[in-house]
């Protein structure tokens, strides 16, 4: 392969990619560094003026982006979305179902057992996680056999690969994810077009807004006894930084990586090859 050809596989000029969660912590990384490769950047979140304040704020083309209110567990939210971005841009090539999360309810702690969590709670946590992903994926990747060809990425989680103590249901989810992107991958290329690829990443651990006083303490800074039982884990020694999910998104949505799908690919230092001893 000539050089020239490679480089032209991570040039994301005239492509346009959908990023669910987008206003989020690691959505506004992702998004972020997919404007800045050039590509056009369709940022969906249930808070819209989030999105709005981050990314029409006077630091990127406006033609270049799009900020849409999409709630990820409503066909119709995503559809509007979709109809949205189309409008704009002619088409989409690919879809990053970043948005997900946990609930304080359906977590397990010294006042609330296992016995103790509502199945409310679950049900919250199941639907966002894998009806989140779910639903976008039957939307646009209609979109994508309509046109032969697409790019899907979902976000799962170490917690799919080792569960967690005290999150069950974040767990159980980001494992349902983890799953379903190895059967979409399968059905898609089998059932469509073989040019319809779907992966995900398992980011370990990340300083996020849901997790942060988990691993440090909000006062002193100090690592919690969870967050040093997660260092002590990770061979690197530290959490992750957003950035560092960037060369393997940038990766499984480029052409480089055109042999590559149902793969999920672990980004966390370590996390996962590491027995304890």
């Amino acid at each position: 392969m000539k050089y020239s050809e490679f480089k032209r596989m991570y040039d994301f000029k005239d492509r346009t990619i959908a990023v669910t969660g987008g206003a989020g912590v690691l959505g506004v990384e992702i998004s972020t560094a997919l404007l800045a490769m050039g590509a056009n950047v369709a940022v969906l979140d249930l808070n819209k003026d989030q999105a709005d304040a981050r990314f029409l704020a006077g630091d990127f083309d406006e033609g270049n982006v799009l900020t849409a209110s999409a709630n990820v567990i409503e066909p119709e939210s995503v559809a509007l979305a979709l109809d949205a971005v189309v409008k704009k841009f002619g088409k989409v090539d690919a879809l990053i179902n970043g948005a997900g999360g946990n609930h304080p309810k359906a977590t397990t702690g010294p006042d609330k057992t296992f016995f103790d969590i509502p199945p409310e709670a679950i049900k919250f946590v199941m639907d966002l996680n894998l009806l989140g992903t779910v639903i976008p994926s039957q939307i646009f990747a209609k979109h994508f056999a309509a046109i032969g060809k697409g790019n899907i990425l979902n976000i799962s989680s170490m917690n799919a690969f080792r569960p967690l103590t005290r999150i069950p249901a974040y767990s159980a989810g980001k494992a349902a994810v983890s799953n379903f992107t190895q059967w979409l991958a399968v059905h898609l290329a089998q059932e469509y077009n073989p040019a319809i690829r779907v992966n995900a990443i398992a980011p370990g651990f990340f300083l996020t807004n849901q997790n942060r006083f988990l691993l440090k303490d909000e006062k002193t800074g100090e690592l919690t006894p969870r967050g040093q039982s997660i260092i002590a884990h990770t061979p690197m020694a530290r959490f992750g930084n957003p950035e560092d999910l960037l060369g393997t998104t940038l990766w499984l949505l480029s052409p480089a990586s055109a042999f590559v799908t149902g793969a999920v690919i672990p980004i966390d230092g370590g996390f996962s090859a590491f027995s304890g001893v």
